[in-house]
């Protein structure tokens, strides 16, 4: 994944002009929801030939919907693509292929960018999709947020780190290398499912959870959807001394303007185990 993410690092570098030179008439599509919200913050509307229909999708969003739903939005699909005309498109490592290949025929760059992995590569992503942009102002504003809320979240000098498990749909949790973990550190946490050598996507059981609970359960599912059942499962309540919390599952991958809202939910949440 990481040469993943040095491929599109080096691909969206290669394209970037002047810092501080707005590119006029540029044109550009993101495939996904994670660059799509940092593309709607830092580049003009007229700049967007396309964001990711997943951003108009409550379920799979990372930005405003509103905003979402006021701009261009494209299923991705090669006809599509073509008809926009764009002058890069910026896609994740699961754009297949022969799209890269036909797209690049047409004469459009494609920029392949990785999930986030940590804050440190989300800041990289921003910055440099809005150099590409010609944005480079926004993109610095867009990261003083961001440091501001981290700087805002972080816990005071020698709290304790509180005890967590963030336990998404049917009961997997992230892995220790993700930027929610990245987060919880940042704002007062220790992941009790890392500190267990869990990897990304392992599956914690109920048993698991009862026989050694954390001071916090993030709750990270679509309350009511059936495979969210097991983060309310009745015998959590013998949990005495472990607080249940609910985390937006749109607050788990995505970066750049995504940090500032998850950081604002970790250090609330923190602050309410007082």
């Amino acid at each position: 994944m990481r040469g993943w993410a040095l491929a599109g690092l080096v691909a969206l570098a290669a394209c970037a002009r002047a810092p501080d030179a707005p590119r006029q008439g540029l044109r550009l599509v993101s495939l996904n929801p994670c660059s799509d919200a940092v593309l709607a913050e830092v580049a003009d509307p007229a700049q967007i030939a396309a964001l990711s229909h997943f951003s108009r999708d409550p379920a799979a969003s990372s930005m405003d919907l509103a905003v979402a739903r006021s701009l261009p939005s494209t299923t991705g699909s090669l006809e599509e693509l073509a008809a926009l005309r764009p002058d890069l498109v910026i896609a994740d490592v699961f754009l297949p292929a022969a799209t890269e290949a036909a797209l690049t025929d047409l004469g459009i760059r494609v920029a392949r960018l990785p999930i986030a992995s940590s804050v440190a590569e989300s800041r990289e992503q921003v910055r440099l999709i809005a150099r590409l942009a010609g944005q480079h102002t926004r993109g610095e504003a867009l990261l003083a947020r961001i440091d501001a809320a981290l700087a805002d979240a972080a816990p005071q000098a020698g709290h304790s780190p509180v005890s967590a498990v963030v336990w998404q749909a049917g009961g997997i949790v992230p892995g220790d290398g993700s930027l929610i973990a990245d987060l919880l550190r940042r704002t007062g946490f220790r992941s009790l499912s890392a500190a267990r050598g869990m990897r990304q996507a392992d599956y914690l059981p109920l048993e698991a959870m009862l026989a050694d609970p954390p001071q916090v359960i993030l709750a990270a599912g679509n309350p009511g959807a059936e495979e969210n059942r097991l983060l309310a499962h009745p015998a959590l309540g013998a949990l005495k001394h472990t607080r249940r919390e609910r985390l937006d599952p749109a607050l788990l991958w995505c970066g750049g303007p995504t940090i500032v809202r998850a950081a604002a939910r970790l250090a609330e949440v923190r602050k309410a185990m007082r």
